[in-house]
């Protein structure tokens, strides 16, 4: 773990099997500590604000508050306390339907998978989320991208927010929304990681944003970046 502390994490399932097997599995990485579990949402952010794990593996539907709602209450400015971080959400589902995509991201997740992934791509997933970035499903991207179409096309134009930037923080945004990486993104402006972190860094506190994931929802929803048209048939 390179004296790293370990990522600390809740799994929220209402299928035990499911629950437990992914807390098992997570626990057997020496930098990870699965330091609870959760049937359903409202027990997801009961121990979410008392445990304050880094990351929870949130399921979408469970019977009560279900995972989009627990999601929103967790990542609500102050949840977690005064100058401290709420916990990362990353969505697992079995489900990669358009609403689930995009409510999910909107209520503050940082990153969404189906529950089919491999072991070793729960793993990554779990480390990106925990390190601030953002991680989609080439399946769900491609519908959140529809979604952002569908928005797009009833704006005039970006929101007075944005102005709040200055050209080379609204360039280092629109690639970051495009998905390219901060080395992507230091090699295509010639500048150094260290530069582009302290952009992105930059953007997320102007805008009041979570992290990467909600700068991407933004720089769609704004219209300062534009889905490309559909595929060629």
């Amino acid at each position: 773990m390179n004296g790293q502390p370990a990522v600390r994490i809740v799994v929220a399932d209402d299928h035990e099997v499911v629950r437990t097997g992914f807390a098992g599995l997570l626990d057997t990485q020496p930098d990870f500590t699965v330091v609870g579990t959760a049937a359903d949402g409202a027990q997801a952010v009961q121990i979410g604000r008392e445990l304050r794990p880094d990351v929870i593996l949130m399921d979408v539907r469970m019977p009560g508050m279900d995972g989009i709602e627990a999601t929103r209450r967790l990542a609500a400015p102050g949840t977690a306390g005064p100058g401290t971080a709420g916990p990362r959400i990353l969505i697992l589902t079995t489900f990669d339907l358009d609403e689930y995509v995009y409510d999910a991201l909107r209520a503050g997740a940082s990153g969404f998978l189906l529950k089919d992934v491999t072991a070793e791509r729960l793993f990554d997933a779990v480390r990106v989320i925990a390190a601030g970035d953002a991680l989609l499903a080439p399946t769900v991207t491609r519908r959140l991208i529809s979604e952002f179409a569908r928005q797009q096309a009833r704006r005039d134009a970006p929101p007075a927010v944005l102005t709040a930037l200055t050209p080379r923080e609204t360039q280092v945004l629109r690639l970051v929304a495009e998905g390219l990486s901060n080395a992507e993104i230091s090699a295509r402006l010639v500048v150094t990681e260290e530069t582009v972190k302290t952009h992105v860094s930059r953007v997320l506190s102007k805008l009041g944003l979570r992290d990467r994931t909600q700068a991407v929802v933004t720089a769609y929803e704004s219209g300062l970046v534009v889905p490309r048209s559909q595929e060629p048939r």
